[in-house]
């Protein structure tokens, strides 16, 4: 059964370092039905939301763009760890700008059989924005389909009810010096990254017409670790893309080596070879929002979360927006709002 938010506890806890610990199970989350919907903002749009299409390798994908650039002499590869942190300083900053957005995704979940045979293909189509300072998911749509009036009211009912306890998490989390993102989650910091893996093989690729530093992440499983989102990052293994003018994450790719459990299984078991990867865009020249995320595995969260085979959500329609105190009566929009951000060109 999909998740009824959109979210889970293993959702992105803030600042683009730690979106690989929700992986496949956070892109699995993006194809739930919600069961409700609200219409959509008024801001006209000339982007398409990019369908969904298995064997499509270079939709939003870096991985065709990206090449190793000739060494550069005269500019050697920055300290990995002054660099992450760096990355980090920028994401809180832009943490403020991104609040004023709002983006489409659209996103496709295939269930395969043991065959590797798809059994079952959802389509969904939600607006990500921030609502009182607290992100949240509104779904538009399920294969094509608007949802009833009553559905409709219910989604803006709990989306005032999301806002809420995001707004008191934050705030108790704050009473006690505890870094979170804007859903009150506490977030692992560079520093406990830094303690629970190691990052290494850095290298200068180009990716999109843009320098960046690639490089690559190994957990340590023997580090101590203080929480379930902890226990994920040291089992994971993967590749991270940082711009390197912006000092900003753009990209990142994951993958368990070996099975994860965690309550003998009961709690989170996520299958070996579970794979994802994450992609953000330049949008305005000012800041890097998601672009898309893909997953490919088998995971289950509790009794609620189940999944096996393929996920993926393209995201698209930037715009600025700004939400009023409650989703009902409706939104207001900046001024500009009826201009479409476009992701920045190279």
């Amino acid at each position: 059964m999909a998740l009824s938010d959109g979210k889970w506890s293993l959702k992105l806890l803030g600042g683009c370092l730690t979106i690989c610990i929700a992986g496949m199970v956070y892109a699995h989350a993006q194809t739930g039905n919600v069961g409700s919907t609200v219409p959509a903002p008024t801001a006209s749009s000339s982007i398409s939301p990019t369908p969904f299409n298995p064997s499509d390798t270079t939709a939003h994908s870096t991985t065709q763009a990206s090449r190793a650039v000739e060494p550069l002499v005269d500019k050697p590869l920055p300290d990995v760890a002054t660099l992450m942190h760096q990355v980090e300083v920028n994401q809180r900053k832009a943490e403020a700008i991104k609040k004023d957005y709002i983006y489409h995704s659209v996103a496709t979940e295939e269930e395969i059989d043991g065959k590797g045979r798809v059994k079952k293909s959802t389509v969904t189509e939600a607006d990500h924005f921030y609502l009182n300072g607290v992100e949240v998911r509104r779904l538009l749509k399920k294969d094509g389909k608007d949802l009833s009036p009553d559905e409709l009211t219910k989604e803006n009912e709990r989306l005032d009810k999301e806002a809420a306890k995001g707004q008191e998490k934050r705030e108790k989390a704050d009473a006690k010096g505890k870094e979170t993102d804007s859903n009150g989650n506490e977030e692992i910091t560079v520093s406990r990254w830094l303690e629970l893996g190691a990052f290494t093989t850095p290298r200068r690729v180009e990716l999109n017409g843009r320098p960046t530093i690639a490089i690559d992440y190994t957990g340590d499983s023997k580090a101590k670790t203080r929480n379930a989102s902890e226990l994920l990052v040291r089992e994971l293994a993967g590749t991270i893309w940082i711009d390197e003018q912006d000092c900003a994450l753009v990209r990142i790719e994951g993958h368990f080596a070996k099975a994860f459990k965690l309550g003998a299984g009961l709690f989170i078991n996520i299958k070996q070879g579970t794979r994802f990867t994450y992609e953000q865009t330049k949008v305005n020249d000012e800041i890097w929002l998601p672009a898309r995320i893909e997953g490919e595995g088998a995971a289950r969260v509790l009794l609620f979360v189940s999944f096996s085979g393929r996920v993926r959500a393209v995201d698209s329609n930037y715009r600025k927006f700004r939400a009023s105190a409650t989703i009902l009566p409706g939104v207001a929009e900046v001024p500009d709002a009826d201009k479409t951000a476009v992701p920045t060109k190279p």
